[in-house]
This record gives C-alpha cells, structure tokens and sequence, in this order.
C-alpha cells in the first residue's frame, strides 16, 4: 500500500471511532432528556445511563445492519417509531436500573425522536 493511502485508511478509522463516540454522547443526552421528560421512564444513575446508550447503539445498529431499517422515531415512518418503542422497551431487559412501561415507550419515542431531531450532528456510523 501506498503511504497516502495508509494515511487515508487510518483517518477513515479515526473518523469511524470518532462517530460513534458521538453517537454514544449524543444518545446518552437524549435518553437522559427523554427519560427526565417521560412518566414511567427513570434510569438510576449515570452509570446506568452510559450502559444504556451503549445497547441503545448497538441495538439500532444491528438492526440497521441486518434490515437495512434505523429506529428513530422522527423522520422515519411508522416502523422506524415502532423499532424506537420496541428498542426503548427492550433495553431495560439487558441494563440494570433501566425501567420503563410500555406507555413510557410509545411517549418517550416520540420524545426521543423530538429531542434528537433537535440536537445537532450527524450521528450516522
């Protein structure tokens, strides 16, 4: 390999790591807004709060990458708000102190996806 095309390859890398540490940042403020503004919805501590942005990510990203569809609830149709409730709800099965009912997962989809539209960044990986 060329030495531009070394650089160019781990700027790509860099430029990758640096996207999702953003999204993880990015999902973690929302879900904390989301969570402070939804009945039903409350996620103990900041810790909880980190893991929970953690398999938020991963969840949206695994469905993305297997059926081509992204969980957002804003922007996105009827099953991108339906994959939001589904990936809201279903996380509190996978993070301890994360705990919400169905209802607090349709509201805070749509809170979710309000809240996200709004804060800036692309948050694509």
């Amino acid at each position: 390999m060329a030495d531009s095309q070394l650089k160019a390859q781990d700027k790509n890398n860099t430029s990758t790591f640096g996207q999702i540490v953003w999204r993880l940042v990015t999902s973690a403020v929302v879900l904390a807004i989301t969570a402070f503004f939804t009945p039903g919805f409350s996620i103990n501590n900041i810790w909880t709060l980190a893991i929970a942005a953690i398999v938020l990510t991963i969840m949206d990203y695994l469905i993305s990458k297997f059926t081509g569809l992204h969980a957002s609830s804003f922007g996105r149709g009827f099953v991108g708000f339906v994959l939001a409730v589904v990936t809201l709800y279903l996380t509190q099965f996978f993070v301890a102190g994360y705990t919400i009912s169905w209802i607090a997962a349709i509201i805070g989809a749509l809170i979710y996806g309000v809240v996200d539209y709004f804060i800036p960044g692309n948050q694509n990986v």
